[in-house]
C-alpha cells in the first residue's frame, strides 16, 4: 500500500522540481503536479477517520479542484483547441469539468454528518481518476498538446499566474 505525503513533503517538491525543465516550467507538468496533489488528498480522505480531518480535507479538495478547472478552462484548454482543432477531445474534457464542479457545490454544501457526504466525495475522486487518465494517457490531451506548437512554457507562466490569483481569492473568502 502506498503510503501518502503530507504537503510540503519531499515528495511534492519533486513533483514541483519536476515541472521545471531547463529552467523553463512545463504547463502539462504543473498540471499533473495538481493532479498527483489531489490524488494524495482522496487518499487521505479515503483514510480518514474524524469528521474533523474529513472535512478539512474535502475543503483542499474542492478549492484545488476549482483552482485546477478554472486555469485549465480559461487558459490551457482553448490553448489546446487552438493548437490541435481536436474538438471531441475539448468537449469530454469540459463536460468531465462540469460534473466534477456539480459534485464539488454539493460536496461543499454538505458534512461529515451528512449520510452522503462520504460517497459524494469517492464519486468525485473516481471521477477525477478518469478525468486524469483521460489526460495523461499516450494519445490523451497532454501527448497531444505536447505533438503540437503550444507554447507550453509561456502556457505555464500564464497558468502559475492565474492560479496564484485564484488562491489568493479563496483565501480571502472571494470564491
Amino acid at each position: 500500500m502506498r503510503t501518502s505525503t503530507p504537503r510540503g513533503s519531499s515528495t511534492n517538491k519533486q513533483l514541483s522540481r519536476r515541472a521545471v525543465r531547463g529552467g523553463h516550467a512545463d504547463a502539462i507538468a504543473l498540471l499533473k503536479a495538481d493532479h498527483r496533489q489531489v490524488a494524495t488528498w482522496f487518499e487521505q480522505f479515503e483514510n480518514a477517520r474524524s469528521a474533523d480531518r474529513k472535512q478539512a480535507l474535502a475543503t483542499k479538495i474542492c478549492n484545488a479542484l476549482k483552482v485546477h478547472t478554472e486555469i485549465e478552462e480559461e487558459i490551457f484548454y482553448p490553448a489546446f483547441l487552438a493548437a490541435t482543432q481536436d474538438i471531441d477531445m475539448h468537449h469530454e474534457a469540459v463536460v468531465e469539468h462540469a460534473g466534477a464542479k456539480y459534485l464539488i457545490a454539493e460536496i461543499e454544501a454538505a458534512s461529515p454528518a451528512d449520510d452522503y457526504f462520504d460517497a459524494k466525495v469517492t464519486v468525485l475522486s473516481e471521477m477525477i481518476k478518469h478525468h486524469v487518465k483521460e489526460e495523461e494517457q499516450p494519445g490523451g490531451m497532454f501527448a497531444e498538446a505536447r505533438k503540437s506548437d503550444m507554447d507550453l512554457g509561456e502556457l505555464a507562466l500564464e497558468l502559475k499566474a492565474r492560479k496564484k490569483a485564484l488562491e489568493a481569492q479563496q483565501k480571502d473568502g472571494a470564491h
